[in-house]
């Protein structure tokens, strides 16, 4: 009988003050300020239970200052944080979730609940590997490795 290999990244994964303090990190090594603004779209974004919007996170930062933050300043500073790890973008729809492990750079498999809106993040090397071979085997380079399955939860199912 053969060996099975895990090919799952194993991650230190954060939250609360240290999730803050590993994004803030990442972000300053890439050469970036961690600024007030940023740092407060950031813990929005951290806040929320499933991936949210631009407009959301501008309305919850609005809330919060007691003053309207435009969509476009939240998207120019999600953009930022997914060029730098801090976030990951659901393409399927234009949201945004918190990288939980922003030192940590790899091509990223969503799990997206149809019920709930919920999103779960699974790294498996052997899949995407085998997305990239295939592109690179018809072609292409440059990739950027989006992969999302749609389904049901376990807490929808059960």
């Amino acid at each position: 009988m053969g060996t099975t290999t895990d090919h799952r990244h194993a991650h230190n994964e954060h939250s609360g003050a240290a999730l803050v303090r590993a994004a803030r990190a990442a972000l300053t090594d890439a050469g970036e300020q961690w600024t007030g603004m940023r740092a407060d779209v950031f813990d929005a974004l951290a806040s929320q239970d499933a991936p949210a919007s631009a407009y959301d996170i501008a309305d919850a930062l609005s809330a919060k200052r007691g003053k309207r933050v435009a969509p476009n300043s939240v998207y120019r500073i999600l953009d930022l944080f997914v060029r730098t790890n801090l976030a990951n973008r659901i393409e399927s729809a234009n949201a945004y979730l918190a990288n939980r492990h922003p030192g940590c750079r790899h091509d990223c498999i969503f799990l997206i609940c149809d019920d709930c809106g919920r999103a779960e993040h699974v790294d498996d090397d052997r899949l995407t590997e085998g997305l990239r071979a295939a592109a690179a085997a018809a072609g292409f380079a440059d990739l950027k490795t989006v992969v999302e399955l749609r389904g049901t939860c376990s807490s929808c199912t059960g």
